[in-house]
């Protein structure tokens, strides 16, 4: 159950704060011509990274029963969002990294495919999952998470990104609500 008082002194009626100034650019990371938009300054400052996660925490008090976060850089961003809302984790990894009985969902990449993984047991019908991970780009990681929720019949939701590269256009391929901390514009 979610503790109000724990969140007293973060209130909703403020002006947003823009987290994007703690970002920075990486230029030719990982490969020539590509613009990396890296979150760790944002990380790296506790009370900052403090004020992130609440910010993108708060519209969905009382409204999640687990949140589903994807390897690897969405476990920074889903674990204190689960730990603010008071709710359950439940890890989506890379092929053959989990243990036990699991659902796949596989899926393109610019050049090539990519499968993902969860514990078949991990959802229970009609459970409100949000979709947490770093950054939303074109949009086909989480897809596949939305799909795969959903195949284990969970209810998603909405996702939940720290940063939105815009020019993407990532959010065309999701069909539940979308919440963005940061919104890049290049």
């Amino acid at each position: 159950m979610w503790d109000n008082n724990r969140h007293a002194g973060f209130p909703t009626n403020r002006e947003p704060e823009d987290f994007g100034k703690y970002c920075r650019v990486i230029e030719n990371f990982p490969k020539p011509n590509i613009s990396f938009k890296d979150i760790t300054p944002l990380l790296l400052d506790g009370p900052v990274f403090n004020r992130a996660i609440k910010e993108m925490a708060w519209r969905f008090c009382g409204k999640v029963d687990a949140i589903v976060c994807i390897e690897a850089r969405g476990f920074l961003i889903g674990s204190p969002m689960a730990y603010e809302l008071s709710c359950g984790l439940i890890p989506v990894r890379k092929q053959g990294k989990l243990p036990g009985l699991t659902h796949k969902a596989t899926y393109n990449l610019e050049y090539g495919t990519d499968t993902l993984e969860m514990h078949k047991d991990a959802i229970k019908p009609k459970q409100r999952i949000l979709i947490v991970d770093d950054v939303l780009a074109t949009g086909g990681t989480a897809a596949a998470v939305v799909n795969l929720v959903r195949e284990l019949k969970g209810d998603v939701i909405g996702c939940v990104f720290m940063g939105e590269l815009e020019n993407l256009n990532g959010k065309s391929k999701l069909d539940v609500p979308v919440y963005s901390l940061i919104k890049f514009k290049e």
